[in-house]
């Protein structure tokens, strides 16, 4: 079952742990082949799922699976034996992963987690993976100013992207019960649209009228009025992971699109610890997107998360 005004679903399909199909699903129901004419002698491996991230420009956009029609039996799936969240914003969602490198449309099309270092660190060491990024998003504001675009507040809901009628009634704005999926590892990967922010107009509020914005310097360094909320909420939201993830490893990753917040995240990353005296938490930072990996929208793309993926996966092999 389908519905989206502006953002329809996009929908990947391995067999096998072989890539097989990428489309977008369109109203409003419907049933779609995965595969057909298969030897029926040898037990398939089917993955199905969603591309598209949770779109909180679309209060319509959704994708339900009602069920599945086979003439075999559907077999218990082996647990895999580590388990990794990640948090974050386009990058973790794939943005501009498909598509041109000259191509600037902001539609579904170009956004995909079948390509992007999430997926590939999490099949590198054999994981078992769950999202939670919006493309915009940031810690504190979002890359226009808008600071009611931050994960954070949206990090302890079922699908909190998602706020309008239709999300709300099928429970995306209700309480995750985290504690029926705890991972070994949080993988963070936030701060990129912070940054951003700096360099664009202040923000205005439609409804209260508020105006809102970080600034620079004349001499174009930040303001540390501004550094200084930012580094408050990142110690905050860590506080909030590590509640409700109480064994996870936390490491907070940066740098697919520039480094210039990376000592500002891990002044606060030392802040936290010094504060809680948890020293289950890291920071490192990821291969810089170059004119030879970036994909389409100005973003990472696929060479760029395949050399994100290769370095966090050294490192979390380690951990491990």
């Amino acid at each position: 079952e389908v519905d989206c005004e502006t953002y329809e679903p996009w929908v990947v399909t391995y067999i096998n742990d072989a890539f097989m199909s990428r489309q977008m699903i369109l109203p409003p129901t419907g049933s779609l082949c995965l595969f057909r004419s298969m030897d029926p002698g040898k037990v398939k491996n089917v993955k199905f799922f969603r591309e598209l991230q949770a779109m909180s420009d679309d209060d319509t956009c959704k994708l339900i699976i009602k069920g599945f029609r086979c003439d075999g039996e559907l077999l218990p799936v082996e647990d895999r034996p580590r388990k990794i969240e990640f948090i974050g914003d386009s990058i973790t969602s794939g943005e501009g992963t498909y598509g041109a490198t000259p191509d600037e449309d902001w539609i579904s099309m170009y956004m995909g987690i079948s390509r992007n270092y999430a997926k590939m660190t999490a099949d590198a060491l054999n994981a078992e993976f769950r999202l939670v990024s919006a493309g915009g998003w940031g810690v504190l504001t979002g890359w226009d100013n808008n600071p009611k675009n931050n994960i954070p507040s949206v990090y302890e809901m079922v699908a909190g992207i998602s706020k309008g009628k239709a999300p709300s009634e099928l429970g995306a704005t209700k309480a995750h019960d985290f504690s029926t999926w705890q991972p070994d590892v949080c993988v963070i990967n936030l701060g990129t649209n912070d940054d951003t922010s700096f360099n664009q107009p202040a923000f205005t509020d439609p409804v209260t009228g508020k105006v809102t914005g970080h600034k620079l310097n004349a001499d174009g360094s930040y303001n540390e009025e501004n550094i200084a909320e930012f580094k408050e909420h990142v110690v905050d939201f860590l506080k909030v992971v590590r509640g409700h993830n109480p064994k996870a490893h936390i490491v907070w990753c940066y740098g697919m699109l520039g480094y210039r917040l990376s000592l500002s995240i891990a002044d606060a990353i030392n802040t936290y610890k010094k504060e809680t005296g948890d020293v289950n938490v890291a920071f490192i930072t990821l291969p810089n997107t170059t004119a030879e990996t970036v994909g389409s929208h100005g973003h990472p793309g696929e060479k760029s998360h395949a050399r994100a993926a290769k370095v966090l996966t050294e490192y979390l092999a380690d951990i491990l």
